[in-house]
This record gives structure tokens, sequence and C-alpha cells, in this order.
């Protein structure tokens, strides 16, 4: 089993010349740190909300999954460790941009906004309040860091690293995904704000979904029974866990542990946005 990248949360493997094993930890980080305390079954959680959302999409756009069936891995997969919390996944060639989509005023869109009334360059209506939907949805993509912060990049710039047609046809499928799952979030009582995605290309040239798909760790989910405009919002995500950080003044370079309430109220949010999405109990 050769591992050849090990992030913030994910495991990757390489399989064969053609495949990858994609494994989802129970790690959870916040401002570009991982904490020393994981969430228990955090990564069943992402990985199953991503594998329903691959398929829901599945008629815009083909995905990198070639099976989630623990009895179909290879055989130095089928562990109870991998089980759950796997993908095996097309090798593609990944595209240097990470595709993000704004369709609600809210974290450093907000700043920038009252700031200049743009953002990442994009001239927004005058006059839109905190955590407000937006006319429409909004494409503001930004770089790979493979350390730190990923910074934002026009539209043109993204032309200048895909090709005007690529660049053209990312934008559009971004928006098309985010419009169709923002939709039916919303017949569950979940508003997402924003999210990112991931695309490839596969030996053929077409255009691929691939990494994860609408999970709480990569877009804004919250609750539409609490939804106001004008403030900050409740959500599902690991807001939670952030602003119980940023209230405890807790320091990365001396990290104590989370507290157990803490880690458990984190975990039943994500619990809670599995079940709401995908109208299943979690029972792993």
């Amino acid at each position: 089993m050769k591992k050849i990248s090990s992030g913030k949360v994910r495991e990757i493997y390489e399989v064969d010349e053609s495949s990858l094993m994609m494994v989802v930890s129970d790690r959870i980080s916040a401002f570009d740190v991982i904490l020393p305390t994981m969430v228990k079954d955090k990564g069943k959680i992402l990985n199953k909300i991503s594998e329903f959302w691959f398929d829901y999409v599945s008629n815009l756009i083909p995905n990198h999954i070639i099976t989630t069936k623990f009895e179909e891995f290879p055989k130095e997969f089928q562990t109870e460790e991998f089980r759950d919390r796997s993908m095996l996944v097309k090798k593609l060639k990944m595209l240097p941009v990470e595709c993000v989509v704004r369709g609600y005023i809210t974290g450093s869109g907000w700043k920038s906004y009252k700031e200049n009334g743009t953002v990442c360059g994009i001239k927004l209506p005058d006059g839109l309040k905190e955590s407000e939907k937006l006319p429409e949805a909004i494409f503001t993509p930004t770089t790979k860091a493979s350390e730190g912060h990923d910074m934002p990049i026009s539209f043109d710039e993204v032309c200048n690293l895909l090709g005007k047609d690529l660049a053209e046809k990312v934008r559009d499928m971004t928006l098309k995904i985010y419009n169709k799952c923002a939709d039916y979030a919303r017949t569950k009582g979940i508003i997402i704000a924003d999210t990112k995605f991931e695309f490839g290309l596969d030996e053929n040239g077409n255009l691929v979904l691939a990494d994860e798909v609408l999970t709480p760790d990569s877009s804004r989910f919250w609750p539409e029974s609490d939804y106001e405009v004008g403030r900050s919002q409740k959500s599902f995500d690991k807001q939670y866990m952030r602003d119980w950080l940023t209230a405890n003044k807790w320091d990365a370079s001396n990290p104590t542990p989370i507290p157990e309430d803490v880690v458990s109220t984190t975990r039943a949010k994500y619990i809670e946005a599995y079940e709401r999405i995908t109208g299943k109990k979690f029972d792993m």
C-alpha cells in the first residue's frame, strides 16, 4: 500500500497505474491546523455524504468513483480501518484550481464586500446585508496551495491556467452542480451558502468531478429554520469548533486537547447533516 498523499483529513494510496484509494480520517482541522482531538466517525460521515452527492449529480457530470463497496476493494484494503470511509477512484489529471461557488454573502466574501462592494473582483449590488442570498450564485475560484491558504484568482487567470474553453466549462459546471444541489438541500431544511469543487480530466480529456462533494468540511451548511439576514448563522459544519477555538484563544503552537462536550456537539452536527441530506439514519 503506497501512500502518496496525507492531507489534513484524507489519505491517498496508489493501487495501480489507473486507480487510487481515498480514505477519509476522523481528523478535524481549523485555521489550517490539524487539531489534536479527533471526531469519532467523521470520516465515515464525510465519505457517505460525498457518495450521495456524486450519485445525485451523476446525470450532469461523471465522477471518479470506481466503487465504494468494501467487498470490492483490493484485498489489502479489506480491513476494518477502511470500511465505510474509503473510495476506490480513478486516477485523473487534476486541474490546478479550487472551484469555489458562493450563493450567499458571508465569511471573507462579506468582509470584501463591506470594503469595496466586490467579492473576488466581482461587483455586487449595493445594499446587501450579511448572509443575504445573492441575486445569482457566483464563481470565485482560488489557487490550490500545497501549504497555507488558497488565494483568490480572477476568471481571466483561470483561463490562462486552463485555456478559455475548459475554464468556461469548469465555471458553468460548478454553478450548475451548486444550483441543483442547493435546491435539493432546501427541501431538507439546509441552506448551502457556499462550497468548493475539484475537477480532473480522464484519459480521454473528459471533465470529471473528484475529491469530495458538498460535505460540512468543504461547504457552509446553515439550518433554514434559524436563517436570518443581517447576521452570522448557525451551521452544521465545523464552524462550531472554530468558534470555540476563537472564544478560548486556543493556541496552535501549544495545542491542548479539545473538551469532550465540544467534540461530541461537533460530531452531532455532522451526523445531523448526513441524516438530513441522505434521509438515512447514521448507524455505521
